[in-house]
């Protein structure tokens, strides 16, 4: 059984045999996302690190799915866990950068090794 999260769970739960290390969801328009693990953690780190922006991301996420019909939120672009024809792959830093909310990386600068 997929994972249900707790920010998608007025939403209808898709099984993709194809795709089981995701969990897949439909909304109320016939729009069609999957959550990848990896995802779903960088998207904690958002909420840890910015929770007055939490909501955002999540309201840009929905934005984009009803836009785009299907999209995969991937832990990794360049190696999804989700292989599905039609889609959109996006990250959690791509969502945040598409509402101004990246965490910046924590630097050491000219201290790094010291």
């Amino acid at each position: 059984m997929p994972k249900q999260y707790a920010e998608w769970s007025d939403r209808k739960i898709l099984i993709d045999l194809r795709n089981r290390f995701a969990t897949c969801y439909e909304n109320d328009d016939g729009s069609i996302f999957y959550i990848e693990p990896q995802f779903y953690t960088y998207l904690q780190g958002y909420k840890m690190q910015r929770p007055e922006r939490y909501q955002d991301l999540l309201d840009e996420m929905d934005r984009v799915v009803r836009k785009n019909r299907k999209v995969v939120f991937v832990g990794q672009e360049e190696n999804p866990l989700v292989e599905t024809d039609h889609a959109i792959y996006l990250t959690a830093m791509d969502i945040a950068d598409k509402i101004g909310c990246l965490v910046e990386r924590e630097s050491r600068g000219a201290d790094y090794g010291d």
